[in-house]
């Protein structure tokens, strides 16, 4: 087995931890020569460059010694999600309820698969949101800007924060 994610979360999470830091998301891409191991950290207060230099060294240090990461060489990359970070688990709802997002259903709702919407809640498995009015005029059909549409949390297949700078 080249690489068991499981156990790189549990060691990133148990350094992140010991410094106030949690991970929002572990994955290794590519293959070959060309591997790269993703650790995405946050905080309420943010992410400085210390704390991914922080965990990047400790959690290095631990994959090498428990040899976790087995196969050919790969680049260790440790960053905070960013601005526009994706939301992926429930908790990520509930933290950012109130913020704006862009949204993909996998399947539609209301006959569309695509929203930039508020979010006005996270309860019991669904989002409800206000949508907000995008570039384009809407299509017939389509929700409307101020519109509250409820989706089902199962049914997201992206979600990712629109900065409001």
């Amino acid at each position: 087995m080249a690489a068991d994610l499981n156990t790189i979360r549990e060691i990133a999470v148990r350094v992140a931890a010991a410094q106030g830091i949690e991970v929002v998301n572990v994955e290794l891409r590519g293959g070959g020569k060309a591997r790269t191991l993703r650790i995405t950290i946050d905080k309420p207060e943010g992410v400085t460059h210390e704390d991914c230099a922080m965990v990047s060294r400790d959690v290095s240090t631990i994959l090498d010694v428990e040899d976790a990461v087995q196969g050919p060489a790969y680049t260790l990359e440790v960053s905070s999600p960013g601005l526009d970070r994706q939301l992926v688990r429930p908790e990520d709802y509930r933290r950012f309820t109130g913020s704006r997002l862009k949204l993909t259903t996998r399947e539609p709702v209301n006959g569309n698969r695509h929203f930039e919407a508020r979010l006005q809640r996270f309860e019991e498995g669904k989002l409800i949101l206000e949508t907000i009015p995008g570039k384009k005029k809407p299509k017939p059909g389509h929700p409307q800007a101020g519109q509250q549409i409820e989706i089902d949390l199962a049914n997201v297949e992206k979600a990712n924060l629109v900065p409001e700078i």
